[in-house]
């Protein structure tokens, strides 16, 4: 069996368990699952009134088990394969320059696509105002209210920023693991990738060979994990409509709107970069990142649907095993631009809700927290909400005001999360394309013998 066998086939086969699901329309079946999640949340909720408010509450809780354990699994996993990947994706590269002119090509990729979405966002909601469509103390939540208490702090003042730039190096790299920092997760698998290009082969290779076995047993368990989705996505959208009501979903209906109008536009951005950068029609294209962009909103999760992103852009789009390797775990983690826009629609919403006027320094600080803040954010669902309480916090709007937005969080999750994995695909299709000349080829990649 030859070296690049020994590393592709393993995912390969991961690769094709998503094609069946695929295949087999696990995307129709959340869409279903979806729609019959309203019927069955506006049957139990409050507008209706077939139910007290006790017997929805537990049918509810059950209801939404399959989806907690969904959540569980998914979180769960995402650190040991954010790891796994980032690291084998780094050792098995035997150019680094290359690999560095890619890693910087990519950076700068994201940070100007991420500030680009977070300013989008913020136009669109000046220019909409849907803060202006609804009233605070009829969509706020006592519930949901205490969840938000625990928000993270602004942005660190001058004199904090060496504190914080030496605490970006993990002390306990099994501790950052367990907490979810994952921006010293990421900092702890490039030095450990990069340490395992600078010593002999014969000793990396238990290390890198026990990573990779990692790997495939991490996608393994996102797979199974998978097969849950339909049930997941049926009842949380089920106790979110029946815990809040109609009334509240169409109180917020101008905000969801704004938010969707904005993903789109991101979207349309990505498409025609991807055109600039790719040898493919734009309906080919579409066709191509069709499947997996379903997926993504099926899961919510950019770190479930990595083994599928991987064969699309190296089957369908033709892009480097030695860049998409490296470049889709870590996007799935750092490449967050549906959440950076997301951030800026909420912000200025919130502030227009609480009536809280927002200087020029108080919207670059905006579009600065969004960059900052989705980079290291976790790759799972609801990490939207963590990025936002950073920002809230840094422009004097009411912590509280994260209840209003927390009821619709979920479907608006599903919807940024396929931008996001659309970020991912156009990224390495953008750094292929700029490194195309100096890029070495699949073959030169030594897998089994990192140097």
């Amino acid at each position: 069996m030859t070296q690049s066998k020994l590393f592709f086939n393993p995912l390969k086969n991961l690769a094709d368990q998503f094609d069946k699901l695929v295949e087999g329309k696990l995307w129709l079946k959340v869409i279903i699952a979806l729609a019959l999640g309203v019927i069955s949340g506006v049957l139990m909720g409050p507008d209706l009134g077939l139910l007290s408010a006790g017997t929805v509450k537990i049918i509810t809780a059950w209801l939404a088990l399959p989806g907690q354990v969904f959540l569980a699994i998914i979180q769960m996993i995402v650190v040991p394969l954010v790891v796994a990947s980032i690291v084998r994706g780094l050792a098995a590269n035997n150019n680094p320059a290359a690999m560095k002119k890619n890693g910087m090509i990519a950076l700068l990729f994201i940070m100007v696509s991420t500030a680009f979405a977070a300013a989008v966002g913020i136009v669109l909601a000046l220019n909409i105002q849907p803060g202006n469509f609804v009233d605070a103390s009829s969509l706020m939540d006592a519930n949901v209210a205490p969840m938000v208490n625990n928000v993270a702090k602004g942005f660190p003042a001058a004199a904090e920023f060496p504190s914080k730039v030496s605490a970006l190096i993990p002390k306990n790299p099994l501790a950052s693991m367990a907490s979810g920092e994952m921006l010293q997760v990421i900092l702890f698998a490039a030095v450990l990738g990069a340490a395992l290009l600078s010593i002999p082969a014969q000793q990396s290779k238990p290390l890198f060979d026990l990573l990779g076995a990692l790997q495939e047993v991490s996608l393994r368990i996102v797979s199974w994990a998978m097969l849950l989705a339909p049930l997941a996505v049926f009842g949380l959208i089920t106790r979110l409509v029946a815990n809040l009501g109609l009334n509240v979903l169409t109180g917020m209906a101008i905000y969801m709107a704004t938010v969707l109008l904005g993903l789109f536009i991101i979207a349309i951005a990505y498409f025609i970069v991807a055109k600039m950068t790719l040898a493919q029609r734009f309906s080919e294209f579409f066709v191509n990142v069709r499947e997996l962009l379903l997926l993504a909103f099926s899961t919510s999760s950019s770190a479930a649907v990595m083994p599928l992103t991987l064969q699309v852009v190296e089957d369908k789009l033709k892009v480097k095993p030695e860049i998409s390797r490296f470049l889709v775990p870590l996007g799935a983690t750092i490449n967050m631009t549906g959440t950076a826009l997301y951030q800026g629609v909420a912000t200025v919403f919130l502030a227009q809700v609480f009536h809280v006027d927002l200087s020029l320094t108080s919207y670059v600080f905006i579009v600065t927290m969004s960059v900052a803040a989705s980079i290291g954010s976790p790759a799972t669902p609801g990490a939207g909400i963590i990025i936002l309480s950073m920002v809230l916090e840094g422009v004097g709007i009411p912590a509280a005001g994260i209840a209003l937005i927390l009821g619709v969080d979920r479907i608006l999750d599903m919807c940024r999360t396929s931008v996001n994995v659309l970020g991912d695909v156009v990224t390495c299709t953008t750094v292929q394309y700029f490194t195309t000349k100096s890029a070495p080829d699949a073959s030169s990649i030594n897998i089994d013998k990192p140097n």
